[in-house]
C-alpha cells in the first residue's frame, strides 16, 4: 500500500524471490507497476468497498500509504488506515505488516536523544493522525497475532529521489534559521529505508516500534551547509526565528519547530541492520 519511491525500492529487492502486489487507485501507473515485477490491483484507501480483494490475499503487508490531508479527514484520524485494516481482517490475516510512520509524532524534544519508548507529543494534524495509524495497527497486531512493526521515519533523502536532496532548495536561496535558534533534525538514505523495511518483515518483533533513522547528528541548517559544499553551491542565508516566518513555506516553518535526535541503537541490534548510508554525509 502505497507504492511510491520506498515501496519500489522494496520491490526491487524482493521481485525475484516472492510475488509482489501493489494496491493503486491510478490507472496510469499499471504500466509502470508491471515494468517492475509488480502485480497491479485496483482499489482505493478512500473507498473501502474496492478493498475487499486484500482479504487472505498477502502473507506479509507494507502499508506506506499517508493518512488523507487536512482538507480530507478529521484532523486526528487516518480512516484509510483503518479501512484497511478491516479488509485485511475479513480471511486469513497476513503473518505481519510493517506500518511507515513519522517521527513527528514524537513532537518538539527540544534537541533531546530520543528512543521509542518516550511518549507521543503529536503537535500537528498530521502527525496526530499517524499516532492514530500507529494505534489502529498495533491493535490489529494485537487481536489477530499479525507481527505488527511501526517504522517512524523522518526525512528520506537520495540524489536519485524525486527532490531527495536540498540542492533545489539551496539554488534558489531558501533561508534557514540561524544557529542560536536551529533545530536538529534526523534522516534517512531512501535505499536504508528500504532495506529497513524488509528486515522489520522478516525479523520485526510483534507489536514493535523501530526509529528508522541514520546516525546524523546535524542541525538543519549544518545539514544544508554540508550539502551545499558537495554541491558546490552557495551557503543558504541564516535568518532569526523571529524573522522567519515572513520568508518561509509554512511546510518548512513547521519542521523547524521541532527539534529532536533519533536513537536507531533498537534498529541495529533487533532487525540487525548494517547502514549502507550510516550519516548523510555518505548518502549525499
Amino acid at each position: 500500500m502505497g507504492c511510491g519511491d520506498v515501496g519500489l525500492r522494496v520491490a526491487r529487492v524482493l521481485r525475484s524471490r516472492v510475488r509482489l502486489l501493489a494496491l493503486t487507485s491510478s490507472p496510469e501507473r499499471v504500466a509502470a507497476l508491471r515494468w517492475e515485477g509488480v502485480t497491479p490491483l485496483a482499489g482505493n484507501l478512500d473507498l473501502p468497498g474496492t478493498l475487499a480483494r486484500l482479504a487472505g490475499l498477502a502473507t506479509r503487508v507494507v502499508h506506506l500509504a499517508p493518512p488523507p490531508s487536512d482538507s480530507q479527514a478529521r484532523w486526528w484520524r487516518d480512516p484509510r488506515t483503518v479501512a484497511l485494516l478491516r479488509a485485511l481482517r475479513r480471511r486469513r490475516p497476513p503473518a505481519a505488516l510493517v506500518y511507515g510512520s513519522t517521527s513527528g509524532v514524537y513532537g518538539d524534544c527540544r534537541g533531546e536523544r530520543v528512543s521509542e519508548s518516550r511518549s507521543v507529543q503529536p503537535r500537528t494534524p498530521r502527525a496526530q493522525r499517524r499516532v492514530d495509524a500507529e494505534r489502529a495497527c498495533r491493535h490489529f497486531g494485537r487481536a489477530t497475532g499479525v507481527r505488527t512493526s511501526i517504522l517512524r521515519i523522518p526525512g528520506i533523502y537520495a540524489p536519485d529521489r524525486e527532490g531527495g536532496t536540498p540542492r533545489e532548495r539551496l539554488r534558489k536561496g531558501t533561508p534557514v534559521l540561524a544557529a542560536g535558534d536551529d533545530v536538529y533534525t534526523s534522516h534517512i538514505h531512501a535505499d536504508d529505508l528500504a532495506r529497513t523495511v524488509l528486515a522489520a518483515l522478516w525479523r520485526g518483533r510483534p507489536q514493535r516500534i523501530y526509529n528508522a533513522s541514520d546516525d546524523t547528528e546535524l542541525k538543519m541548517g549544518d545539514y544544508f551547509d554540508l550539502a551545499a559544499g558537495r554541491y558546490g553551491l552557495p551557503k543558504p542565508p541564516r535568518v532569526p526565528r523571529s524573522t522567519a516566518q515572513d520568508q518561509l513555506p509554512l511546510m518548512l516553518l513547521s519542521f523547524m519547530g521541532e527539534s529532536r535526535r533519533l536513537d536507531n541503537t533498537r534498529l541495529k541490534r533487533e532487525l540487525r541492520l548494517r547502514l549502507h548510508y550510516p550519516t548523510v554525509a555518505d548518502g549525499l
